[in-house]
């Protein structure tokens, strides 16, 4: 085995005036996570995300919003690459890239170690046959691609650093702090690893792991898990890759699940429609505790549940409609102008403005999620009967105001229809479960509301003309949120009104078989471009074929949707129907829960699907 032959000579600052290469599709990247973070992998071995700590830490590696000179690290074959395959072993999250060469085939094995603090990410080189020369190119660039670290090799590891950020690298080919730019050969049988691992720089470096027994660990850990899953008879691989995934995207000291690990990546090519989802949305908590509860991960749901009572403890009037991590409240969006974007897709934003946001349906989703635990957990204690009677106490005095609605529109507040039917459920599961438990609790006024809303929805919120529910009160367009009509049991799919309004969203929100969430409109959702179709409707747009009795259709449109699906099973947040190609923030849970739980529906294993013949 050769040692390297180059060493990295000084780079440049990123330019802020360049424009992007040529850049991998986003399909065209795998997840790494750990628990505490995550890393998104190309097919050519390069890694072009990834932020450390935390998810929501800077990243040191943002090629994937701009170029390699805002930090990458690409290893593998230095020659040619006649065919690339990769796939994750068996039920966990270690991702195995193949590349063959004329001279050899040579495997790139992936993974970070679930539960280390700091964060390990480990690359391990085997050649398998032949010899195979290498690349290794290691170029760190912390606060989010900007800043230029220095870098210096020691007795036993490199560290880049700037700032109170430090970037240690152990392992390569050669005694000593391995070389950040190296070329050497691998022939078959040699092996090859590196650990990058994350620490303050004015704190002693972390000490070294062995890669091995990582493995070894990061395999049992991983099988051992996906072995509680229980899965459906159909589509147990689609299904158990998905949980997987959202298992990658927990942060495990408090519970919540990002909506994506990314931010930024474009929802309209080269467009504006680029918002950071490094944080944990309460419209997620639904299809989450109810997609784990199905697959039989109650600890997970449990665990969600928990970090959704403690980010809205307190006065029901300040819940908002995300939260950080760990609870935080304060998302402050920037701008990061030195980044040109994923395909040119400007501006690359960080934290999240729509926080502060009024929106009616989060209301309805906690309520759901509280009652929804009682009934599948037992009683919560204070907390939740509280948490769920000053929902439904609030709801009921405001009902009537108009929000920003579930997409989280920029334009102006409006009676979005969707946000009226969660605010009708929000009360509804304050009613049923106090019902349910026996308690002596007034409940006319709650009910006088529930009807009031009801009542009001379908006079206001239904078009009769059109034959069809509308966006919001007096207007004329659709948005695929009305779908909660049925799915909420607000109506039973079957009434000619729900029926009216699946009709009219096949005819008018359909691209290429899949559902868009609304036809964009700038005095609506404040923002200019077009957007791919969003798969999450999609699928909920199967269940409620479902529940229709439209099981063939049902099918046909869940297999069309897992069929997007990546190479490792991977969806984004939407589908471009006209580049077909996946838009959007990478690997979406918005997604992957509603892929979840549509697999659940779809075989008649999930309880808590709504009956067709439900009325009010």
């Amino acid at each position: 085995m050769e040692g390297p032959q180059t060493t990295e000579a000084p780079r440049p600052a990123p330019d802020r005036a360049a424009a992007p290469p040529t850049q991998p599709r986003i399909e065209d990247h795998a997840l790494l996570g750990d628990m505490n973070s995550a890393a998104l992998v190309t097919r050519d071995g390069e890694i072009d995300w990834l932020c450390l700590p935390a998810f929501d830490s800077d990243a040191c590696f943002a090629a994937l919003l701009g170029t390699a000179e805002n930090g990458r690290w690409k290893i593998g074959p230095s020659e040619q690459v006649r065919q690339v395959r990769r796939r994750y072993r068996g039920d966990t999250m270690i991702l195995e890239t193949d590349f063959q060469t004329d001279s050899g085939t040579l495997r790139l094995i992936d993974f970070m170690v679930p539960g280390q603090s700091p964060p390990q990410l480990v690359r391990t080189l085997q050649a398998l046959d032949g010899s195979v020369p290498v690349h290794v190119d290691f170029v760190p660039r912390l606060a989010f691609g900007h800043a230029v670290p220095s870098i210096e090799r020691k007795k036993d590891f490199t560290v880049a650093l700037a700032g109170p950020d430090a970037l240690y690298l152990y392992g390569g080919p050669t005694a000593g702090g391995p070389e950040p730019v190296a070329d050497f050969t691998l022939s078959q049988g040699d092996k090859v690893s590196y650990v990058l691992t994350w620490g303050r720089s004015f704190e002693p470096a972390p000490k070294a792991i062995d890669p091995a027994v990582a493995e070894r660990e990061t395999e049992r850990y991983w099988t051992d898990w996906a072995a509680r899953i229980q899965a459906p008879k159909n589509h147990r691989d689609a299904v158990v890759r998905s949980l997987l995934t959202l298992k990658a995207c927990t942060y495990a000291p408090t519970g919540g699940i990002v909506a994506a690990p990314t931010t930024s990546l474009p929802e309209t090519p080269g467009g504006v429609r680029n918002w950071d989802y490094r944080f944990t949305w309460l419209r997620d908590s639904a299809l989450a505790v109810r997609a784990l509860v199905n697959a039989g991960l109650a600890d997970e749901a449990i665990a969600f549940r928990d970090w959704m009572l403690r980010a809205i403890a307190g006065d029901p009037s300040q819940i908002q409609i995300m939260y950080g991590i760990r609870g935080e409240r304060r998302l402050t969006e920037a701008e990061l102008s030195w980044l040109p974007g994923y395909g040119g897709a400007r501006p690359v934003r960080v934290g999240n403005g729509a926080f502060d946001q009024f929106q009616l349906d989060v209301f309805g989703e906690v309520a759901s999620v509280i009652n929804f635990s009682q009934r599948k957990f037992g009683k919560m204690g204070p907390m939740g009967n509280k948490s769920l009677l000053g929902i439904a106490n609030f709801v009921a005095e405001h009902w009537r105001d108009p929000d920003r609605g579930i997409w989280e529109m920029r334009g102006p507040e409006r009676s979005f229809t969707a946000s009226k039917v969660s605010a009708w459920a929000a009360i509804d599961a304050a009613i049923r479960a106090s019902e349910m438990a026996g308690e002596d609790y007034p409940l006319d006024k709650l009910r006088a509301v529930r009807d009031e809303i009801f009542k009001e929805v379908c006079e206001k919120g239904f078009n009769a003309e059109k034959n069809t529910f509308t966006q919001y009160y007096g207007g004329t367009d659709l948005d695929a949120s009305l779908l909660a009509i049925p799915l909420t049991r607000f109506l039973p799919a079957t009434d000619p009104r729900v029926v009216g309004t699946v009709a009219a969203l096949e005819r008018e929100l359909m691209e290429d078989g899949f559902l868009l969430r609304f036809r964009p409109v700038a005095d609506v959702d404040g923002l200019s471009g077009d957007e791919g179709a969003f798969l999450a409707c999609s699928f909920w747009l199967a269940d409620t074929y479902q529940l229709m009795g439209r099981t063939d259709d049902a099918r046909k449109l869940f297999e069309r949707l897992v069929g997007l699906s990546n190479d490792v099973g991977l969806l984004a947040e939407e589908w471009d129907p006209v580049g077909r190609r996946q838009l959007g923030n990478f690997p979406q849970a918005f997604t992957h829960f509603a892929l979840v739980n549509a697999a659940y529906v779809l075989e008649g294993a999930d309880p808590d699907f709504p009956s067709s013949t439900a009325v009010h």
